[in-house]
């Protein structure tokens, strides 16, 4: 078998393996970014702990029909970059939070054990981070309280 054939086989299986261990990917397209938009990018990336790159569409195809999840064929046509994210949202929210600087357009996803389409994982970079969901759950949870309490202290003012 020629060198080239096993380093295509190599990439696909590095593909494979961080999709298996990424909890979200997002893939975009990455046309009409400049150098240093997507050297920005990258390092941004890295810094949040998402592993941001490039492949050729029928190495990421192939990559995934070995786990058994299929892209639509619009999604891996053009230039496709992919970001393999270990949290849920952050990987979504980055990705989306960039289109809005850059030529950056974000194409599909998979999390969830499913394939997402552009308008889920817009919807996905919406969630808030973990810490302002707990603290605004700790306020549902102490707004009864805290209602009761000014209601006894408006009481006790009147009398």
């Amino acid at each position: 078998m020629s060198q080239n054939f096993e380093n295509k086989k190599l990439l696909v299986e590095e593909i494979l393996n961080k999709a298996k261990s990424a909890k979200s990917i997002v893939l975009a397209d990455y046309k009409g970014l400049t150098v240093e938009q997507d050297r920005a990018l990258r390092i941004i990336c890295r810094k949040n702990g998402i592993d941001y790159r490039v492949y050729k569409n029928r190495l990421i195809k192939r990559a995934f029909d070995e786990m058994g999840v299929q892209f639509p064929d619009s999604v891996l046509e053009g230039q496709t970059s992919i970001a393999f994210g270990n949290d849920d949202v952050l990987c979504a929210k980055l990705l989306v939070e960039q289109e809005t600087s850059t030529k950056l357009k974000v194409k599909s996803g998979f999390g969830f054990g499913k394939v997402l389409s552009e308008q889920e994982v817009r919807d996905l970079a919406k969630i808030p981070n973990k810490e302002v969901l707990i603290a605004q759950l700790l306020g549902m949870l102490t707004m009864p309280m805290r209602s009761l309490a000014v209601t006894i202290s408006e009481i006790a003012k009147t009398k």
